[in-house]
């Protein structure tokens, strides 16, 4: 009688074990869930920006824009690049022509013709790089406007970056359905006429 009374207890904590080890695994099962069911309350989509300044009409106006301007400033680069060009040919062509001061003469203007050219190139350089950026700083606005639109009507709680060959890709793989590009193109469109 004594080992019996040992089993029950021995049994009954055995019970008891596999009862709470059961609630235990199902509450684990349940919390690895809450992520699912909270993705799948939360619509997610993306959005590549660059291909919407691309793809737009607005987009291409400015970048047109942006393009016609540096080849404007380019052709005025390759102007002195090639009268640059034209001195050296005659000074090489002069050379044995020449005195030595006159050699030093030509020698120093073509040293600060190419001087001011380089500057010219680097000042362009600088001016280049500083309107891109004003260019997409305002324009990344407009295309969160133009997201937001979309997103709240579309009711996506995140849109996230897609990212593209050309930047920083943010997302690795989306399902096609999950893409608001061509979306939120329209409406950059339709907000920027």
């Amino acid at each position: 009688m004594g080992k019996e009374k040992r089993m029950v207890p021995v049994m009954l904590s055995r019970g008891i074990i596999t009862v709470v080890a059961a609630f235990v695994i199902q509450g684990g099962v349940f919390l690895l869930a809450l992520p699912s069911l909270a993705a799948e309350a939360t619509k997610i989509g993306v959005v590549d920006p660059q291909a919407v300044l691309e793809k737009s009409k607005a987009g291409r106006r400015a970048l047109d824009t942006l393009k016609q301007y540096a080849e404007t400033r380019k052709k005025l680069l390759a102007a002195d690049e090639a009268e640059l060009k034209e001195m050296e040919k005659q000074i090489q062509a002069q050379d044995k022509s020449l005195s030595e001061e006159e050699k030093r003469d030509k020698q120093n203007k073509f040293r600060v013709k190419l001087q001011d050219y380089q500057r010219h190139a680097q000042e362009f350089n600088q001016e280049l790089a500083a309107k891109q950026k004003e260019l997409v700083d305002e324009y990344m606005k407009k295309i969160m406007a133009a997201t937001r639109t979309v997103a709240e009507k579309g009711g996506f709680g995140l849109v996230v970056d897609k990212g593209s060959e050309n930047t920083i890709k943010i997302v690795l793989y989306n399902r096609e359905a999950l893409d608001l590009t061509d979306q939120v193109t329209k409406e950059f469109d339709r907000q920027n006429k």
